[in-house]
């Protein structure tokens, strides 16, 4: 039996324009992501007073990002983000959710608000991506006037869920944050049905131990002490011999939300470099 190429091609839901990624991207693991996309980009904050990152970069100057203060764990504010993107430019390509609250240290410690809270901050965003976003995917548009604008002639998306490691597996993490990390990639799997026959693909990123450039020092106990997340340590346990950058999961994030990865959904981006082979309790996100 042949096949044409009309019936190779059927399946392919991306538009020739269609490729976000940048491959050249210490950041806090939202704003590399910010850094790594290019177009146009609406860096979400819950906290309305923090830079972001600023409309343009003198090494990306064609990148246009608009600080927009947004709760991730509203519906409401999900609702008027995708409003206020269709309203303005006609069309949503990617939407990359990227949360996390730890949670206390021990179960003792862990009630049922904890639990909730949990999440409501490491799943609930994935959840009204999922389920709101694909819709406004659909919608398709000529050429913008903004830099590095295409034209969206075939409907298409692609949702990236950020989550940690946590998910995969259990350790020295938090109970509230291990299972809500869990169900974060549980809405990646059942994304998958959910979204047959709408072009848009969902998938996860899982960090490891990446150097955010935050003192972990107050997380009550919840991660090793700061010499076993360094130096003879981290060669020790992690296979590349040393902790993650933002900009290395922002990478990851680039490459699956562009048409590099158009036959990939459902799937699970590890990048804690190799740590979780070797070591899958010890390693924290």
């Amino acid at each position: 039996m042949t096949d044409t190429h009309e019936n190779r091609d059927a399946g392919i839901t991306d538009s020739e324009h269609f490729s976000p990624y940048r491959s050249d991207g210490k950041l806090p693991v939202g704003k590399a992501i910010v850094t790594e996309l290019a177009a146009c980009i609406y860096a979400c904050s819950s906290l309305p007073h923090e830079p972001n990152a600023s409309a343009t970069t003198p090494q990306h100057p064609n990148t246009k990002i608009i600080n927009y203060p947004y709760q991730p764990t509203s519906e409401q504010d999900t609702l008027a983000l995708i409003d206020d993107v269709l309203n303005t430019w006609g069309r949503l390509d990617i939407w990359t959710s990227s949360t996390g609250l730890l949670g206390p240290p021990t179960i003792t410690q862990t009630g049922p608000k904890d639990l909730y809270a949990a999440f409501d901050t490491n799943a609930v965003p994935a959840f009204f991506a999922l389920k709101y976003a694909p819709s406004a995917m659909q919608k398709t548009s000529p050429r913008g006037t903004y830099p590095n604008a295409a034209p969206k002639d075939v409907p298409y998306g692609s949702i990236v869920v950020v989550t940690s490691v946590a998910g995969t597996y259990g350790g020295c993490w938090s109970p509230a944050f291990t299972m809500a990390s869990h169900a974060a990639l549980g809405v990646v799997r059942s994304g998958v049905l959910v979204l047959k026959g709408t072009r848009v693909r969902i998938n996860a990123v899982t960090a490891g131990q990446i150097d955010v450039g935050v003192d972990l020092g107050d997380c009550d106990g919840q991660f090793p002490s700061v010499g076993a997340r360094g130096g003879d340590a981290v060669r020790r346990v992690v296979g590349l011999e040393r902790v993650g950058r933002p900009e290395e999961v922002a990478r990851a994030v680039g490459f699956l939300a562009s048409g590099f990865s158009s036959y990939i959904t459902g799937a699970e981006i590890r990048v804690d470099g190799g740590a979780g082979v070797m070591n899958p309790v010890t390693v924290p996100v």
